[in-house]
């Protein structure tokens, strides 16, 4: 299925943000300060995998 302009700005916008969580993800494992980092982001990354996956099956 192709994807209209729409769709893939909103897939680009989250693409953009779980690379953002990504590299706070590895500055919360090199640093642990907050235990409850690590699991908020990954699950963060979840979600936005999520989404993307969403979108792209309509």
């Amino acid at each position: 299925m192709a994807l209209n302009k729409k769709q893939k700005k909103r897939i680009d916008a989250a693409r953009k943000k779980m690379e953002r969580l990504r590299q706070l993800l590895k500055a919360a494992r090199m640093q642990p300060d907050d235990p409850d980092d690590i699991p908020r982001l990954e699950a963060e990354i979840r979600a936005v995998e999520d989404e993307i996956e969403k979108i792209r099956n309509g």
